[in-house]
């Protein structure tokens, strides 16, 4: 799927800015409302802007943008592969709003990801997806990604987190 041409001509892809941070937060609770996650959302706009932009970058975004609206972002960060001995990009989050998808604006935000990573040497793009989400599964295979459905998240957090710090 391209762009619709009139999504195309009024899309915009450009990194974020400090002064996106506000409408980035909100898009963040939108995601985590339509993944039934809002509950796991426990930072905030002050945090973001400091990962973002402080003096030590951990994450990026880019925002799309139609007809100067901001209806999607994708949020990512460097990651490496051992095997390829090259760095990658790792897509953490990836939303448009619900009432501007299928216009070709998520295919614009993985193909702008896409050639980020090949301007930057990067041996792969990749990220997850929830298994219930059949649509976006479908959407990620038609842009030529793959489900490498043997691999698990692994993930500890909290107070778990801690404890694990704490082992000696």
């Amino acid at each position: 799927m391209s762009l619709i041409p009139a999504i195309a001509s009024e899309l915009t892809l450009r990194p974020a800015t400090p002064v996106d941070v506000p409408v980035l937060f909100s898009l963040i609770q939108a995601l985590a409302e339509y993944e039934k996650l809002s509950h796991a959302v426990k930072g905030n706009a002050e945090a973001l802007k400091e990962h973002l932009f402080g003096s030590h970058r951990y994450v990026e975004a880019i925002m799309a943008e139609y007809a100067g609206q901001s209806v999607g972002f994708a949020l990512f960060f460097n990651n490496y592969s051992t095997f390829l001995t090259q760095p990658g990009i790792y897509l953490e989050d990836l939303f448009v709003i619900p009432e501007y998808r299928r216009q070709g604006i998520g295919k614009a935000m993985l193909t702008y990801l896409a050639n980020l990573a090949v301007e930057r040497g990067c041996g792969r793009l990749e990220w997850s997806v929830l298994d219930w989400n059949e649509e976006a599964i479908a959407f990620y295979r038609r842009m030529g990604a793959s489900i490498l459905e043997d691999w698990r998240i692994c993930r500890v957090t909290g107070e778990s987190l801690t404890q694990l710090a704490a082992t000696s």
